[in-house]
């Protein structure tokens, strides 16, 4: 899993392999070392839920996407395009971003090698 952060928007891209482990019901894990300082572990799940959903505490983020969204995305692999979510913050009218996308790169290698 990759971690993209720009200002109010977050984008999260897997690779094939951990988009198998989500379909399969298992949480993807992120941990990220920032040398002697601190240590954020994100988390990302599927949920049986409409929209995305962001929790968690500044060390410990949980991510949850919606399991249907997620799995007719992976339906149409490979594609450049992903999915974006809106979650609202605690400003009025302000929002997070959520970008969610499966490397186009691996999908195409994964796919082609099947």
């Amino acid at each position: 899993m990759k971690l993209q952060i720009e200002g109010q928007s977050l984008r999260v891209r897997i690779g094939e392999s951990e988009l198998a482990q989500l379909l399969a019901g298992q949480a993807v894990e992120l941990r990220t070392r920032f040398a002697l300082a601190f240590t954020i572990v994100c988390t990302l799940r599927l949920a049986p839920i409409g929209e995305a959903g962001f929790t968690g505490q500044p060390e410990a983020w949980l991510i949850e996407l919606p399991d249907a969204a997620v799995r007719e995305h992976a339906s149409r692999l490979p594609t450049r395009e992903g999915l974006t979510f809106a979650l609202p913050t605690t400003e009025s009218g302000e929002v997070l971003e959520l970008l969610f996308d499966v490397d186009v790169r691996d999908s195409v290698r994964q796919r082609r090698s099947s």
